[in-house]
């Protein structure tokens, strides 16, 4: 019997935050699926993992992006949901700032953005392994 060699995926993206006065907000963009994600995409040939991260913030937002030094966390699930069950997707998320702009959702990719508080972030994100991801950047951010 002949097993399926694992294909691997790999995507780089960020979860975005503005601080409006005293708090923090968190920009969630909706793809045309329904779910609610950080911004990410595919790296491409060349590209390093933060080179992607940008390129793709700036592709479904419109934003230019300020890392925060020191947080990168990887997420890697199956997707076996999308009909790919031999794949597996990482994905590594950096924290990034924006401060005075405007967003625009690319329409192609994009139905819709928001800009969110974080219980209502955690609320939005419809996988444990986000909600995860937002909790960890969220302490993160309130150490520093």
């Amino acid at each position: 019997m002949m097993t399926e060699e694992l294909k691997y995926e790999k995507s780089c993206g960020a979860v975005v935050f503005c601080r409006k006065g005293d708090s923090i907000k968190y920009l969630l963009v909706c793809e045309h699926g329904g779910y609610w994600v950080f911004p990410k995409g595919h790296m491409e040939e060349g590209e390093s993992e933060k080179e992607t991260a940008l390129r793709e913030i700036k592709e479904e937002t419109g934003l230019d992006v300020a890392f925060m030094e020191g947080f990168r966390v990887t997420d890697e699930h199956n997707l076996a949901r999308e009909g790919c069950p031999n794949t597996i997707k990482q994905t590594v998320y950096f924290l990034a700032e924006y401060k005075e702009q405007d967003f625009v959702a690319q329409e192609e990719e994009i139905s819709e953005i928001a800009l969110l508080d974080f219980e209502t972030a955690m609320e939005r994100l419809p996988f444990d392994g986000f909600r995860n991801i937002l909790a960890r950047a969220d302490a993160f951010l309130k150490q520093r």
